[in-house]
């Protein structure tokens, strides 16, 4: 990186130097390799996401599910299947667990999905 002289600096005095400026802070980014010290923004929270269930276990479903309602999300479609244990759990867990006061509706959609609203500000420990 160059040095500055004091001619540079009398120079920077002179003007409307703005050290704040977008094309200085990523030319000295990318000098100083610094790109992979800055964290990157946090990625905006989708409004809605879909669960598919199929394939999982109770355990794992039950995981994903208090994921989805600590991630932020405000709905999502939930897919347990027409038929299976996670079906009638995922129905169980909406009314009568620990979840249930993090739900704001719950309207099955066909005979394996559900479409369901979630609460804001929602702290699950």
């Amino acid at each position: 990186m160059k040095q500055l002289s004091d001619y540079d600096l009398e120079k920077m005095l002179d003007t409307d130097f703005v050290p704040d400026d977008d094309n200085v802070k990523k030319q000295v980014r990318s000098e100083l390799k610094l790109s992979q010290l800055i964290p990157e923004a946090p990625k905006p929270i989708p409004k809605h996401v879909i669960l598919d269930l199929h394939q999982k276990t109770e355990e794992q479903a039950w995981v994903d599910i208090n994921n989805l309602i600590k991630s932020g999300v405000r709905g999502a479609t939930v897919i347990t299947g027409a038929s299976g244990i996670l079906k009638v759990k995922f129905q169980d867990w909406v009314m009568n667990s620990i979840i249930s006061k993090y739900i704001y509706s719950c309207e099955m959609v066909n005979n394996g999905s559900f479409e369901i609203k979630i609460k804001k500000n929602i702290s699950i420990d």
